[in-house]
């Protein structure tokens, strides 16, 4: 599971097996675990986090999405 970025107490990160899904990235939080698809960016699994904090991974998902694109595509050679 190949680390894109950590910010704050935040690691964003791809699972090698999703290669077959859209381009998304997996944000995490101690034992918290959201999934975001990426073109659009829209929210997949809430995976615990509370909605305030959601709307807050969103924004850097969406800051960093140009980004975790990249790295998706280097990464899975799509």
């Amino acid at each position: 599971m190949p680390t894109v970025l950590r910010q704050g107490p935040y690691r964003f990160f791809f699972v090698a097996l999703d290669r077959a899904e859209p381009p998304h990235i997996h944000v995490q939080r101690d034992a918290l675990v959201a999934k975001f698809w990426l073109d659009p960016m829209m929210l997949h699994n809430a995976g615990g986090f509370s909605r305030k904090e959601l709307g807050a991974v969103a924004e850097l998902v969406e800051k960093h999405k140009t980004l975790f694109l990249e790295k998706w595509h280097e990464f899975f050679g799509n």
